[in-house]
């Protein structure tokens, strides 16, 4: 059969079949138990095609790089992830002078390319099913703690055996909550080079403006470079080391998917919690997000007000900015469609199926006959401690100079006046290092005002028993004037002055702790440190034992389902993921097309929205109209949504099409969509994606870098 005649099969089993997405983020050597219905999704290989240990696959090309994942596109070890991926790489190397965040960076040699300490690319070698000798060494009679204690001692025992007379790393991880266990055997390269990135008005377009949201026209995509040792193994940042050479690398699809288009998303997703009850569903919806959002927002006031002020400020807080901002917007719409799914009635639907199977049967009803009874008690609980916890880490915890502070909590604990001149130097050492690190990036009129607010906030929504010691102070010797306290409190600590933190460093002696101790900003995060100590414990508690409970629940539910395939939760380890490209209606009588093209960028830049700026030379690209060939009927397009299933940690992840070829990288989800770590939804939910040829378009037109593209393997 011709390569045309399959591409017409294709479409004509994605149109026949009604296609819809395709749940679940699929352990890769499982996939002959999903080959089949990925087939009549379109995929036109076979699962050893995309995981092999024996001989080269498509995994061999998947990396995971820093929290995202990246994918290896040529046999120079060059790498493709996404811009917001690489986003504090490229601000470590940016200054006012050099701005690489504004203005792109691209290494037009090898002798350019920036090394980035600290950044690894992982590959995975191997996984493999360990379950039975995990579990032969555990029983139901133990506790919690015995069984973690166990089966870190067996785990460590496997990863021992697995890397021993290797240079490979080893994890065992546990899924569906404790009831299969797989290692994964991992190989790390630490020497990671930036090769080459767009402007953030091209690689961050649409901003927070359209995060999350779609129709989409981000450039996400930045260049980077693994280098190796000598025989092409990991070895550390070194002027002589060689651009690495894999044994597989990615083939670069020639054109933009289709509507019906199969597609595969290969990575390393975050995590999902896709079997809570309804009782973690309830609270998450009406306690946490509400309130977390709300702490995110006053942060987000403070730094976007001083950012467009000055150019300095938001090259200091465009990461943080980033960070604050992704999941106070993707809260927002998780809650939404949490709501319009219903979610929490329907975990209850699926809550009373199983407690009547469970009533069918004695032998049931003794393993999982108190589950439901004893989640209640847990989460009742769980529900008096969120507030505390969560505002103790969204709110207070979240004022960057109290975490700043706090890394001197051992100094502060220490009192010895006869400490030798070589310890005192350590601390010294030690102190400038953090100075160096914290203040390079830190406006302090900012944090003064997401201080007060965090303060306000937590007064207002936090039970009084769990109030920090220096509320007190407040009330007592500032009338409860917080603004006051605010400046009281910035305007007498040493940790607030670089020049008295220096002289404090230069003065050290044996009584430091007399110094740390005493001071404003150092008390409040002690006060603070004590009520997350007082509350912690107790929480983890809980968690433990709900972890505990959710290991039988999900036993309880595979085998009350036995036909189905049940998936387990990310936990950063490799996935598939599956379906095709598809547009969806967002709500009624609205639908969205599956793809965006450069013109729809000109149209938003048009708005003359700080969010949609576009550099004059891409205006003018446009303009000429020269887009071949990188175009599809005479456009550029720019991103596509599909089916997939996605989560945090799929950033940057490849998507391959029906011949595992790559048509893009991976970047988003959909706002309608992002419940899905909770519950999927086919009708909404899509991944975003930015297309190849707009990568191939932005690099060699608007970067003049297309020596880079010579790097890749075109298909024809």
């Amino acid at each position: 059969m011709t390569r045309n005649l399959l591409a017409a099969f294709v479409i004509f089993l994605a149109v026949s079949c009604l296609v819809r997405a395709q749940e679940g983020m699929w352990l890769p050597f499982m996939l002959h138990e999903n080959i089949e219905d990925m087939r009549e999704k379109g995929f036109m290989l076979g699962a050893d095609d995309v995981y092999h240990t024996e001989r080269p696959s498509l995994k061999d090309a998947v990396i995971r790089i820093g929290g995202c994942t990246g994918v290896v596109v040529s046999e120079e070890g060059l790498v493709l992830t996404n811009h917001h991926c690489a986003y504090r790489a490229i601000q470590s190397h940016s200054t006012v002078e050099s701005d690489y965040l504004g203005d792109g960076f691209w290494a037009m040699s090898r002798e350019e390319e920036l090394p980035n300490p600290g950044l690894t690319a992982t590959l995975l070698v191997r996984m493999e099913d360990v379950t039975e000798r995990v579990l032969s060494h555990l029983n139901d009679d133990m506790t919690d703690d015995e069984r973690r204690r166990v089966i870190r001692r067996v785990s460590g025992e496997i990863e021992g055996e697995a890397v021993e007379g290797t240079r490979y790393r080893a994890s065992v991880d546990s899924y569906y909550y404790g009831n299969e266990f797989y290692l994964s055997v991992y190989d790390v390269f630490e020497d990671v080079r930036l090769v080459g990135a767009p402007p953030s008005s091209i690689g961050k377009f649409g901003g927070d403006e359209d995060n999350w949201m779609w129709p989409r026209h981000t450039g996400d995509f930045t260049f980077f470079r693994i280098y190796a040792g000598e025989d092409n193994e990991p070895a550390s940042h070194d002027p002589g080391n060689k651009p690495y050479n894999p044994p597989v690398h990615a083939t670069v699809a020639s054109e933009s998917p289709k509507e019906g288009d199969f597609t595969m998303v290969y990575g390393f997703p975050g995590s999902t919690n896709q079997y809570l009850t309804s009782h973690a569903v309830r609270i998450i919806k009406e306690i946490r997000n509400p309130h977390n959002i709300e702490l995110r927002t006053r942060r987000l006031e403070a730094m976007e007000s001083a950012m467009r002020e000055s150019r300095k400020v938001t090259i200091q807080y465009a990461a943080k900015q980033s960070g604050v901002s992704n999941a106070w917007k993707r809260w927002q719409g998780e809650n939404r469609g949490l709501a319009r799914l219903d979610a929490v009635e329907r975990k209850l639907e699926l809550e009373r199926e199983f407690i009547e199977w469970v009533s069918d049967s004695p032998e049931r009803q003794s393993r999982y006959g108190d589950l439901m009874t004893r989640f209640e008690e847990l989460y009742s609980e769980m529900e008096y401690l969120t507030m505390p916890y969560d505002y103790m880490r969204e709110g207070l915890l979240a004022v960057e100079i109290l975490g700043f502070a706090g890394q001197f909590a051992d100094l502060a604990d220490m009192y010895r006046p006869d400490l030798e001149e070589e310890m005192l130097e350590r601390i010294r050492e030690r102190i400038e290092a953090s100075k160096e690190s914290f203040f390079r990036d830190y406006h302090e009129p900012i944090d003064r005002d997401i201080f007060t607010e965090m303060i306000y906030m937590y007064r207002e929504n936090v039970d009084t028993a769990f109030h920090p010691g220096f509320f007190r102070e407040i009330e007592i010797d500032f009338d409860g004037d917080i603004e006051a306290y605010t400046t009281y409190v910035f305007n007498n600590s040493v940790f607030t002055c670089e020049e008295e933190l220096s002289y404090m460093t230069d003065n050290i002696s044996g009584k430091i702790n007399e110094t740390i101790a005493v001071d404003p900003l150092y008390r409040i995060f002690s006060d603070a440190r004590e009520v997350y100590a007082a509350v912690l414990p107790r929480y983890m508690e809980i968690n433990t034992e709900l972890n505990g409970l959710y290991r039988f629940y999900v036993e309880g539910l595979r085998e009350m389902k036995e036909s189905e395939l049940f998936y387990p939760d990310a936990n950063r380890t490799l996935r598939v993921s599956y379906g095709n490209v598809r547009g969806y209606y967002p709500r009624d009588a609205v639908f969205y097309s599956h793809y965006t093209t450069l013109g729809g960028v000109i149209e938003k830049n048009a708005s003359g929205a700080e969010d949609y700026e576009t550099p004059a030379k891409l205006i003018q690209l446009y303009e000429e109209g020269d887009f071949y060939p990188y175009s599809t009927d005479g456009k550029v397009r720019v991103c596509f949504i599909a089916s997939n299933h996605t989560t945090g940690g799929n950033s940057g992840s490849p998507v391959f099409n029906a011949y595992g070829e790559l048509i893009g990288l991976n970047f988003d989800r959909v706002w309608e969509g992002t419940m899905s770590d909770i519950m999927f939804d086919p009708d909404q939910c899509r991944n975003i994606s930015v297309d190849m040829s707009y990568v191939k378009f932005i690099t060699d037109r608007f970067a003049g870098a297309g020596y880079l593209l010579d790097e890749l393997t075109i298909a024809e």
